[in-house]
Parts: structure tokens; sequence; C-alpha cells
């Protein structure tokens, strides 16, 4: 294999490092989102009660949160990333018209399960107090 510039292989473990910090912040601005407009994310969520949508919004920030913090300081990688790509691949199944609980592209949630997905598979990169499963 021919690579034109060999020398930038040495710093492949920043990759998955740049994947995690991405996604991290992709997760921080939609728990953002959310916590800044629960009610309309708790009226999203039709089938429950309202008290119950505010609950179960409640802990949807929270669990965005949670991936968005872990991603970022690499502190248990591979388990926030399962949950983010969970949280990616459900939110780009779900309908367009809920604007306030996929306020994103599909395109931008597929992505994220993407990276995800992909950080699952290859560990936490640099600069994480990850230990491998």
């Amino acid at each position: 294999m021919l690579t034109p510039l060999p020398a930038l292989l040495d710093y492949a473990i920043l990759a998955p490092t740049l994947l995690r910090i991405a996604a991290a912040f992709l997760f921080a601005y939609l728990g953002v989102h959310h916590f800044r407009n629960r009610s309309e994310v708790a009226s999203e969520m039709s089938i429950l009660t309202p008290a119950i949508a505010a609950v179960a919004a409640s802990f949807y920030v929270i669990f965005e949160m949670l991936v968005a913090v872990g991603l970022f300081f690499g502190i248990y990688t591979q388990v926030a990333a399962l949950v983010g790509a969970a949280i990616a691949i459900k939110t780009s199944l779900i309908r367009r018209s809920l604007q306030h609980i996929a306020p994103l592209a599909r395109s931008t949630y597929v992505l994220l399960g993407a990276i995800c997905l992909a950080l699952l598979l290859t560990g936490a990169g640099a600069l994480a107090f990850d230990l491998p499963l």
C-alpha cells in the first residue's frame, strides 16, 4: 500500500479521539436543546400522560448528557457509545414531524450512530480514562 503521507499514520491513535469529541459535542448540543425545550419534548411524547412524559423527557436529557460527558472524557467509552448509538438510531427512525425530539437532519443521526458504533468497535483512543471491556 502506497501512502502519500506515511508519517501521519503515527497519529492514528488520535482518530478515535476526534470522533469521540465530535460525538460528545453533538450529544451535548442535543441535551441542551432538549433541556431548553422540555415542555415541547414532553408534549411530543403523546402516548404518555403529561406527568410521566415530563419525567421521561428529563431522563432523556440526563442520558444524552451522560453520553456526552462519557464520550468527551473517555470514561466508559464503549458503554457511552452503545447508548449513544441506540439514541441516534432510534431518533433517525422516528417521524420527522417531531421537531423538538429530532431537531437535526436524519442523515446527521445516521452519521452519529455510525461514529458511536465505530467507537464501540475501536475503543476510546488517546487521552481516555477507559479500560477495554
